[in-house]
């Protein structure tokens, strides 16, 4: 008995070794939640609206280049890199940063380019998409920052951050400022400009994000994100049928709820979407559509910078949003 008890633990090892990425899985899931912790929070600070987990296409190298956050409100805008960086971080001399972690009794030193370079050129990037598409921003309104939200971010010299970091120290001590609304974060735009004119750009540059190129995500249970690709429902050949109304051309949100009677909770699950809207001008509660399925039906995603594909079932999903 000892043997194969034995045999089964050196089993589960191997496979947790080789073939299950539960480890990365929860780090990815850490650093997305951070972002929308990030972008809720510079919402109920500053107001306007946050557009988390974008894809801009680069005309320079044919690819797509990962936009953390921007943040837009009137007249201002911002693209944000979050960094979720744990332990001592330091500069080293050629701008690259160095995080120095223990981590299960283990030190562990992991090298990092420089975020601030790295979130100008998404900048750079994303002034050149919004262009083409007709967006032509005036010069002063977008800035880019680098937000370090971790609590156990620390560093010996906070001096020598550039000015465009916010370090976590300086991240909680934010407060809004009705005046302007980054204060130190951004030049003010359009002084002395037609009133007109902002509420024209603000409105047709939340229009071309909100119908950019994103990740799409997973809102679990537990306050977890994952941004990734949405690949397709498994389960029961009847379950299959009641989603099949579920595609990304048609579908761009889904939220999933358990069903009971009379307070006890039932092995099937209530799946409410709502039909993709092109104008952006949100949906109505008559235009939502639901099915209803078993639990046990599965969502296949794979999480981004991961090769591998995840199976998550509908019952640890709150909702999930696809990209167009």
């Amino acid at each position: 008995m000892w043997v194969e008890i034995l045999c089964g633990l050196i089993a589960y090892k191997l496979f947790r070794c080789f073939f299950s990425d539960e480890d990365v899985l929860e780090l990815e899931s850490s650093d997305t939640t951070a972002l929308f912790n990030v972008a809720t929070r510079l919402e109920k600070l500053y107001g306007g609206k946050v557009y988390v987990g974008l894809r801009i296409p680069d005309a320079d190298t044919g690819s797509r280049q990962n936009v953390d956050l921007v943040l837009v409100t009137t007249g201002e805008a911002v693209v944000i890199s979050v960094k979720n960086l744990p332990g001592l971080v330091s500069i080293s001399g050629d701008g690259s940063w160095v995080c120095e972690e223990t981590s299960k009794g283990k030190h562990k030193t992991h090298n990092h380019p420089d975020p601030v370079e790295e979130v100008k050129k998404q900048a750079s990037i994303l002034e050149a998409y919004l262009e083409q598409r007709g967006v032509a921003l005036p010069e002063g309104y977008l800035s880019y920052k680098v937000v370090l939200p971790n609590p156990k971010f620390w560093t010996l010299h906070s001096n020598y951050f550039p000015p465009e970091v916010i370090t976590h120290e300086q991240w909680v001590q934010l407060k809004p400022e009705p005046k302007s609304m980054l204060s130190g974060w951004i030049k003010g735009a359009f002084r002395g400009g037609k009133k007109e004119m902002q509420e024209s750009i603000h409105e047709k540059l939340n229009f071309t994000l909100s119908t950019a190129p994103m990740w799409d995500r997973l809102e679990l249970k537990g306050n977890k994100y994952i941004l990734g690709e949405f690949m397709e429902f498994k389960g029961k050949q009847d379950d299959l049928t009641a989603l099949r109304s579920i595609k990304r051309s048609k579908v761009g949100r889904i939220i999933v709820q358990k069903m009971s009677m009379f307070g006890l909770a039932h092995s099937k699950l209530q799946v409410l979407y709502s039909p993709r809207d092109y104008r952006s001008e949100g949906t109505s509660a008559s235009e939502w559509k639901e099915a209803t399925v078993r639990s046990s039906t599965e969502v296949l995603f794979q999480p981004e910078n991961s090769k591998k594909v995840c199976k998550f079932k509908l019952s640890s999903i709150i909702s999930m949003s696809l990209s167009a």
